[in-house]
C-alpha cells in the first residue's frame, strides 16, 4: 500500500533506528510508494513515509530494491552535484561519490553487498543521508 510523503523537515532530520526483519512490511510499503512516484524519484527512505527505521528503497534499472540497515562500505571518486528530494522543494548542492559499495540485509535477513556507480550510487547515498537525518 502506498503511503503519503512526509514533508516535515523536523521529522526528516531525526536519525532513524536500526530495522529488524519484523519491519519488512515497512520495506514493502516503501517499495509500493516508490513505484507510485517513479516518475519523480528513484529512491526513498522510510522516514519519507513517516517511519524512522533504517530502510531504503532504490530503483536499480528495471527493479526496485529494498535494503534494511544499509551501510556505505566503500566510496571512490568524489564529485559535486545538485539534487532534489521528493520531501523538499528545490535543488541543493551536495558531495557524492561516483562508485560505492553498500552492505545491507535483504528480506530474508541475509547480508548482501552491491557495488554501484553513477545515478544508482548517488540515489543510495541520498537515501543513506535520510537514514541519518541529513537533508540536502
Amino acid at each position: 500500500m502506498t503511503q503519503p510523503i512526509n514533508r516535515n523537515p523536523l521529522s526528516l532530520q531525526q536519525p532513524s533506528v536500526p530495522a529488524t526483519l519484523a519491519d519488512w512490511p515497512v520495506a514493502q510499503e516503501l517499495l509500493a510508494t516508490l513505484a507510485a512516484h517513479q516518475a519523480e524519484c528513484i529512491g526513498m527512505a522510510a522516514n519519507m513515509i513517516g517511519v524512522h527505521k533504517q530502510i531504503i528503497a532504490v530503483c536499480l534499472g528495471p527493479v526496485n530494491v529494498a535494503m534494511l540497515n544499509p551501510v556505505l562500505e566503500k566510496k571512490r571518486h568524489p564529485y559535486q552535484t545538485t539534487e532534489g528530494c521528493l520531501s523538499l522543494n528545490g535543488q541543493r548542492p551536495t558531495r557524492r561519490y561516483q562508485e560505492i559499495t553498500v552492505r545491507y540485509l535483504d528480506q530474508h535477513g541475509q547480508v548482501q553487498r552491491l557495488s554501484l556507480s553513477g545515478i544508482a550510487a548517488q540515489a543510495v547515498q541520498h537515501e543513506l543521508d535520510h537514514c541519518q537525518g541529513i537533508l540536502i
